[in-house]
């Protein structure tokens, strides 16, 4: 049996063998009770951490922290303190101190604040998250100790995406545990959410790579025509894993082991070039900083393999973009997950009412959800042929959603003997254990125990989303808690019954935001403006959500984001969204002036010679044909770029963000698309010799040349 320990990481499971026991205690009261951290206990953890490190040849340590860049960020510090002896030489020592693991302080100025900070307020300061293990990264250059840490301003302000989603799981326990003990389960202490976060990318060549200054700037491409082959043949999903990309899989796979990464399959995804890595379930908030690690792992050691990993929603146009599927569930102290069905009927009772709770969480915040996946990559993936809609629905398959409409109707439902569990009170229906599809048009779906978030992309810091979640959900457990506290006052309500009633209640509440259909189709976007539904189909659309107190309300109520921290995330957002979408333009007037046009005037000038030589007159009249679409192709070049530089100088002129934000949506985007699609267009008539880009046949499809 293979063997892989994860040998770079430093958790629970080690502290408890390497600290003294009242040490140990002493730092479980801190994770389970909240409570400060005694400076002794620092320093015994600090020792033990310094001796199993520097035992690894680690040489520095970092605070290793989320700002909202959506990277994650480092300072590195020697594990050495140098001191004067007494005849005034240097003494260098290795040294670690409680002070040094538990806080530290990075400077905060360059770092993205929303307004939170001035610049004489620039401090900031990283504090040690003890529930996430530490972890040495490994390189050639050298070890690095990396302390997991929050990130936060002069005045206590979040800095970063770790700090609410700590506030946000905090705050789901204490709610949720409030509502279970209403339901019955008088002896919960806590509740967790956990996560399985499915990561999609791309794969390409580095040499390939290299010679798109798109890839290199944006990590997409800008242009690029189809390839005659795609996806159409649909021979790459779950096909056989190329040896080269199989190859880096497997050194991925052993670096996450060693980090504690509890990475489980592997596999081809729909689009060339496109492969899926996806992990088991764990707490939400170290799954969320292994996630930003794999992410990490997988574009370092491509580069070992001479490949790039492309983690954006959309590097190729016409074929499938890249998501990461969050696979989100709840579960008690006793380990038992919320959202499964039970054996008996207080735990199937407990699984509708939490269902239910769920599904107010969703259909009352549906509008900030959709903001918390808002980014330009996912504006060109949500709502295409392999993403859910922008629209935000729930899917729950048809022998829930059955259930559900006669709980609301009164009714009793029977299902075949082998697929339900009996849930033994009379007004309740039986509950299928599994029997659901998986609808891939849904960005929320139910997948038998767990929700699947579908519509989160490939690039994103699921610490968001999972925040705003779970703030969703434990606002919806104190709604319920109180509505269901109301429905036992009333004279001879049993506690089933109250239950009952509480689920039908909300079933008829949310009802139009379970939908089981093809969330692709038109009539679903006419559907959904009936049944009013938040429409937000771009970036700006999403963001402007969060200037909207009574929306983000349930942020403040659940402590997850203060008043100022949410103004802050959208000032940080909308000006990322404009800087991001900038650098792509200007990108796009570089490609287009210094590759595409010089092509199509090397083609221009043979094709002209050529004409020039022809004899044959109906020879002549034919190659005419040609030309012409060809002149006509690069004067249609010409026409929109400077159309499209017209609005690019009117968008630098302009100073407030939103109305940069505001253009770039109602105009430059589409003409840039028009611009690309004639430059498209110009790749087909241009001679391979002449153009200088790698196209797209070339770089999704190098991998499979490679053995």
């Amino acid at each position: 049996m293979l063997t892989i320990k994860t040998s770079s990481t430093f958790g629970l499971a080690q502290m408890r063998e390497k600290l003294p026991k009242d040490a140990y205690q002493a730092l479980l009261q801190t994770l389970e009770k909240g409570k400060k951290l005694p400076r002794e206990t620092a320093e015994a953890v600090a020792s033990a951490i310094k001796e199993w490190a520097v035992a690894k040849n680690v040489t520095h340590f970092c605070h290793w922290f989320q700002p909202m860049t959506g990277l994650t960020a480092e300072k590195h510090d020697a594990f050495i303190s140098i001191q004067h002896s007494y005849h005034s030489e240097l003494r260098v020592i290795e040294r670690f101190t409680g002070s040094q693991l538990i806080q530290g302080e990075p400077d905060a100025s360059s770092f993205p604040s929303g307004g939170m900070r001035s610049t004489f307020e620039a401090r900031g300061y990283t504090a040690w998250d003890p529930s996430s293990p530490l972890f040495i990264i490994e390189e050639e250059s050298g070890n690095t100790l990396c302390i997991p840490t929050v990130f936060f301003g002069y005045h206590g302000q979040a800095l970063d995406n770790k700090t609410p989603l700590l506030r946000s799981l905090e705050s789901l326990s204490q709610e949720g545990c409030e509502f279970l003990k209403l339901l019955g389960d008088v002896d919960v202490k806590r509740i967790q959410a956990t996560l399985g976060a499915e990561q999609e990318y791309f794969l390409i060549d580095k040499n390939l790579a290299a010679l798109r200054p798109d890839i290199i700037m944006t990590g997409r491409t800008l242009l690029g025509a189809s390839s005659t082959r795609g996806q159409q043949l649909e021979d790459h999903y779950f096909g056989s894993i190329p040896s080269r990309v199989k190859k880096f899989m497997q050194e991925v796979e052993f670096e996450l082991y060693k980090l504690g990464v509890p990475v489980k399959t592997r596999h081809n995804e729909v689009a060339p070039s496109q492969f899926e890595l996806a992990p088991i379930f764990e707490d939400v908030n170290i799954s969320a900083d292994h996630n930003l690690l794999t992410m990490e792992v997988l574009k370092r050691i491509a580069l070992k393999h001479g490949m790039v990993c492309l983690l954006h929603e959309k590097p190729f146009a016409g074929i499938n973009g890249s998501g990461k599927h969050n696979n989100w569930s709840i579960a008690n102290d006793k380990g038992e997950n919320l959202l499964e069905p039970g054996t008996t009927p207080h735990q199937n009772l407990r699984f509708l009412a939490v269902l239910a709770a769920t599904l107010k969480a969703v259909y009352k915040h549906a509008d900030v959800l959709r903001a918390s996946i808002a980014s330009p990559g996912n504006d060109h993936r949500l709502g295409a042929n392999e993403a859910p809609p922008a629209i935000i629905s729930v899917f729950l398959g048809s022998m829930l959603e059955q259930i559900l409409n006669n709980i609301e109707t009164g009714k009793v439902n029977k299902a075949t003997q082998q697929q339900i569990i009996d849930l033994g009170v009379g007004q309740i229906p039986t509950i299928s254990k599994d029997y659901t599809d998986r609808n891939r048009t849904s960005p929320f779906a139910f997948t038998g125990n767990k929700f699947e978030f579908r519509a989160v992309g490939s690039s994103t810091n699921v610490a968001v989303p999972m925040s705003i979640l779970n703030a969703a959900v434990a606002s919806s457990f104190k709604e319920c808690t109180a509505r269901l506290q109301e429905l036992l006052k009333k004279k001879g309500s049993s506690r089933d019954e109250a239950v009952i009633e509480l689920v039908r209640e909300i079933c008829k509440e949310t009802k139009s935001i379970r939908f089981e259909g093809n969330g692709y189709s038109q009539e679903w976007r006419d559907e959904a403006k009936k049944r009013g539904l938040p429409i937000l189909n771009t970036t700006p659309d999403a963001l402007r959500v969060l200037t909207n107190k009574k929306a983000t309300q349930f942020l403040v109520d659940t402590n997850v984001l203060s008043p100022e921290e949410i103004e802050s995330r959208y000032h940080i957002n909308v000006e990322r969204y404009v800087k991001t979408l900038d650098i792509e333009f200007m990108t796009l007037a570089e490609l287009i002036k210094g590759y595409v046009i010089p092509s199509v005037e090397k083609q221009l000038i043979q094709s002209h010679s050529a004409y020039e030589a022809i004899k044959s007159a109906a020879l002549k009249k034919s190659w005419k044909v040609r030309l012409d679409e060809l002149e006509k192709t690069f004067s249609d070049i010409l026409k929109n770029l400077e159309v499209f530089e017209k609005h690019l100088k009117k968008s630098h002129g302009l100073e407030i963000e939103e109305d940069k934000m505001q253009l770039i949506v109602t105009q430059i985007v589409a003409s840039a698309e028009k611009l690309r699609s004639v430059c498209d267009h110009a790749e087909t008539l241009v001679a391979d010799e002449f153009w200088n880009l790698p196209k797209y046949r070339e770089m999704l499809f190098s991998n499979t040349l490679t053995s």
